[in-house]
């Protein structure tokens, strides 16, 4: 199936250009209130969504720009994004149209209109439609295939859900069939309540006119023929007949109830939770009991947030099924209002859930913040002129606007703080994200290899700068007084840092400040010095990809720290390296370790060095 990679959201809402934001198996977007987390995913929803999602020009449009744009819905594309395709897609493409892809963008315009390009690594091909005689009844004919046509046929669908549409514990039937059916009711407006009323039903496998039908109970009626009235009473077929429609509709139900309590059960690991569905009269209910309260209560009188998960559970099973295999799931807010022990399973929930369904989510929590992959994590906030923008520099800035937006992750590395000291880990701080995704990618490389046993879980704690590592350390510390190693770079900035150490809160303790050149042999070698190039040349490639008349492996210097050949590589080629670059090519370096590569034993002598000096602390 496609994987999706980036997309970039345009001309939408409170987004004219959110930047790209790359995609992982579970993708994090982390700000506050307003800044237009929502408006992210509801653009890619609207890309194709499995069910609604349709694009309304009105609302959609940025509010100042409605008049000028509204006659020109062709021409303004307002979501793109890049999908990676598997290799019965490439078979598919190569075998069929002749051209060699691996990688289709997909955008759309607001006239509904789908541009696409075709690539070969970085370099667009074109591929062109093709005519085949085929023999059919009636003999043989001409079939013209569309590239295009396929590559939509194979995009994945959005899944989307926000808190919104939470399940009310009791269902008024009349109000669930006009609602169902497109019309309006007094006092009710609210489109996602609508569309989880409607998945509740499909799982149910009844339609709420159907459970009103098999519900009736037998009654009088009089019948007028000619000038005369003729009462009807009730007979013991009319009984048992609404006796039998009765008994059905119940057997259905608790069928229904059965199959979701042990459904749901395979989700939800903050109970053991038991549901029963009852036609009431004119009411559906939802009852709900567990092992520590046997006793039924309505599921409006339970947690929010068991409200919360129910819902998306329900939404989530009938419409990805729709959309068949790897939905990809767009949660707005998902769980917010679980409890913050439910809000951490939620988290580990997404990630099993991923091997399956991508995921997206939008929030402001740091329970829901994953500490173990924090370059999964994107920042939204509002700039200066009020509009959304994406980033995955997690620093602190000097924007008081992207700042609230990176305290969620700036406590969520807090709290896994915490957690480490409660669990027997053992925490190392690192100067930067780039520095914990090298790291990481180490020690799990060195772990499948068995190249090293750990006496604690390590993990590696980015302070966000070296200006950070004494904040950081005051939290790790304070509980048990016990110092954590820092691993610094040897560049100016790594050497005053740790002298500045060694005398104020490191004094006596210097061996717990590791220098990167000694295990690199470098002088002001970094973190990434530790890599070898052989692996990093690839993501180096991407980077100056505009570069035609020069390579930067044929300038590589070996003896010298790479990080400064970048920027002089970059520099004299007039290639301008985005905000950010080094965390970006950390990542993605960090994901082609994961998938296994071969490293000289060199390199490999070096990094056991290196965690084993953290061992023995």
């Amino acid at each position: 199936m496609m994987k999706l990679k980036k997309f970039r959201v345009t001309n939408f809402r409170s987004v004219m250009d959110s930047g790209w934001i790359e995609c992982d198996d579970v993708t994090s977007l982390v700000g506050i209130n307003e800044a237009g987390k929502s408006n992210i995913i509801l653009a890619l929803w609207k890309l194709n969504p499995a069910r609604d999602g349709e694009i309304d020009s009105l609302h959609d449009m940025p509010n100042k720009e409605y008049t000028n744009w509204r006659s020109k819905k062709a021409e303004i594309v307002f979501i793109s994004a890049f999908f990676e395709l598997d290799s019965k897609q490439k078979n598919h493409l190569k075998s069929f149209y002749g051209k060699d892809v691996d990688s289709v963008s997909i955008s759309r315009r607001y006239d509904g209109v789908y541009p696409i390009g075709f690539y070969d690594g970085d370099s667009e091909v074109e591929v062109k439609s093709v005519t085949k005689t085929e023999t059919k009844e009636g003999g043989e004919k001409e079939t013209t295939y569309n590239p295009r046509n396929y590559v939509l046929r194979e995009m994945p669908k959005f899944v989307y859900y926000s808190n919104y549409g939470n399940l009310d514990a009791q269902i008024y039937l009349p109000h669930a069939v006009k609602l169902l059916n497109g019309e309006k009711v007094d006092g009710f407006n609210n489109d996602d309540k609508v569309r989880t009323l409607r998945v509740l039903f499909e799982y149910v496998g009844l339609e709420p006119e159907e459970v009103l039908e098999l519900g009736k109970d037998p009654q009088e009626y009089t019948h007028y023929s000619g000038s005369q009235y003729t009462k009807k009473e009730i007979t013991a077929d009319t009984i048992e007949k609404a006796t039998k429609s009765k008994e059905e509709r119940t057997t259905l139900l608790n069928s229904a109830s059965a199959k979701l309590t042990k459904d749901f059960k395979e989700w939800w690991k903050q109970g053991e939770y038991r549901f029963r569905l009852q036609a009431d009269g004119d009411f559906f209910k939802i009852w709900v009991s567990d092992d520590k309260r046997p006793e039924e209560i309505e599921l409006e009188r339970r947690s929010t947030g068991l409200q919360w998960f129910l819902s998306f559970y329900l939404t989530f099973l009938v419409e990805s099924q729709e959309a068949h295999e790897g939905a990809i799931l767009l949660l707005d807010e998902a769980g917010l209002t679980l409890h913050p022990m439910a809000q951490k399973d939620l988290a580990k929930f997404f990630e099993s859930l991923s091997a399956t369904n991508p995921i997206i989510h939008t929030t402001h929590s740091p329970f829901l913040i994953d500490t173990t992959h924090i370059d999964r994590v994107k920042v939204v906030y509002s700039d200066e002129d009020g509009l959304t923008v994406a980033s995955s520099d997690l620093r602190a800035s000097d924007d008081k606007r992207n700042e609230q937006s990176i305290y969620a992750v700036h406590s969520a590395l807090g709290l896994t703080v915490s957690d480490i000291l409660l669990q027997g880990c053992q925490p190392v701080i690192v100067e930067g994200t780039s520095d914990q995704c090298y790291l990481n990618a180490i020690k799990l490389h060195l772990l499948r290899n068995k190249k090293f046993s750990p006496k604690n879980e390590l993990v590696f704690i980015p302070s966000g700068g070296v200006k950070g590592v004494p904040g950081i350390t005051s939290i790790i510390s304070g509980r048990n007084g016990k110092l954590p190693c820092v691993i610094l770079d040897s560049d100016k900035s790594g050497q005053d840092a740790k002298n500045k150490l060694k005398s104020s809160l490191y004094s006596g303790e210097e061996k717990k400040l590791l220098e990167i050149g000694t295990f690199t042999q470098l002088e002001r070698s970094e973190v990434e010095d530790i890599i070898p190039f052989t692996i990093m040349e690839k993501q180096i490639d991407r980077l100056f990809r505009e570069v035609e008349d020069a390579e930067f492996a044929d300038e590589y210097d070996n003896t010298a720290p790479i990080l400064p050949q970048i920027e002089k590589f970059a520099l004299e080629h007039n290639v301008e390296l985005e905000h950010g670059w080094k965390v970006v090519l950390a990542r993605n370096i960090k994901r082609q370790m994961e998938r296994k590569v071969d490293v000289d034993k060199e390199a490999v002598d070096k990094w056991v060095k290196l965690f084993n000096s953290l061992n023995k602390e």
